[in-house]
């Protein structure tokens, strides 16, 4: 349905690299194995309510108890079987019984195939189910993903928000912040919400405007979820630390502030490049790093929604 648009391609943040040097050098696979397996960090939440990260890997956000596990998020395949070793390893842990997606990118559906082979159910928003259904290229650097198989598919889709069990709902970000397939997920008894990657304090985002995201709808999306929280919420992002209130509102203002500054240039017939120069990030730059591609990205994502003849 929305992928017969003009933007839709799609977007990827990070591949999970790593292991190709070692074999350079001749090491045995299975001490490479080893050594490719550092242990996971674990943030407790609440009894039953964890952020696992492996290093390199996305956040995932695992809730136990209750009959079994509900993730949100499954890492990338590479760090699929170390991440559901940790999760068994959790208190109260059993086997996985929901699987969310909060879009498409690989970091964050690795573990669907495993998954989906055992029968669990994915949840994902109908979007995010179209993309992992075709292969995706990012113009910007020729990177092609490709569509994953049918099992490992989400086999639960929704279009607006729906509730998983009592103290569990999730909803759609219809902004377009990231992808056009973005979705949050709320842990009303702990308070948390987990987001994706529509914020984070690590790094600025890639603008995968191949698959709907665009500058105006990080705006949008983190006005919206500022509407979920409240002063208590932690707020669990795809990368980095777990969020305050008062961060979220932050970075809020911040694309707020960047997204004015690239419509004005674009209104005045500037390019890509141009807005790179300008530096329009410059106040933001020591805590997020370099904005280049950031800035450059955000604006070509103005061309689809705001020039879309151009």
């Amino acid at each position: 349905m929305g992928h017969e648009r003009r933007y839709g391609r799609r977007v990827l943040l990070k591949t999970a690299l790593g292991g190709a040097a070692g074999l350079a050098l001749g090491v045995p696979e299975r001490l490479l194995a080893a050594q490719a397996t550092p242990a996971p960090a674990t943030v407790r939440l609440a009894d039953d309510l964890f952020v696992v990260t492996l290093p390199g890997a996305d956040n995932v956000v695992a809730r136990t108890g209750g009959g079994g596990v509900i993730l949100v998020d499954g890492a990338s395949a590479a760090a699929s079987d170390a991440l559901l070793k940790a999760v068994a390893s959790l208190p109260a842990s059993g086997p996985v019984r929901t699987l969310f997606n909060t879009h498409w990118h690989p970091q964050q559906t690795g573990s669907n195939e495993t998954l989906g082979k055992a029968g669990v159910p994915i949840i994902a928003h109908e979007n995010t189910r179209l993309w992992l259904t075709t292969d995706v290229k990012w113009p910007w650097n020729g990177q092609t993903f490709k569509r994953l198989p049918k099992v490992a598919q989400p086999n639960k889709t929704f279009y607006t928000s729906a509730t998983l069990e009592p103290g569990i709902t999730y909803g759609y970000l219809p902004d377009c912040g990231h992808t056009d397939g973005d979705l949050y997920v709320r842990f009303e008894t702990q308070n948390v919400l987990a987001v994706g990657d529509i914020v984070s304090l690590q790094g600025w985002p890639t603008m995968d405007y191949i698959t709907g995201g665009w500058a105006g709808g990080i705006v949008g999306a983190t006005q919206r979820l500022l509407t979920l929280a409240n002063e208590q919420t932690r707020i669990v992002p795809s990368r980095g630390p777990v969020l305050s209130y008062a961060d979220l509102k932050a970075q809020a203002s911040m694309y707020a502030t960047v997204y004015e500054r690239l419509s004005t240039m674009l209104n005045k017939g500037r390019g890509p490049s141009e807005a790179v120069a300008a530096k329009p990030t410059k106040e933001f730059d020591a805590q997020m790093g370099n904005p280049d591609e950031f800035v450059r990205r955000a604006f070509e994502s103005l061309w689809a929604y705001l020039s879309p003849d151009a």
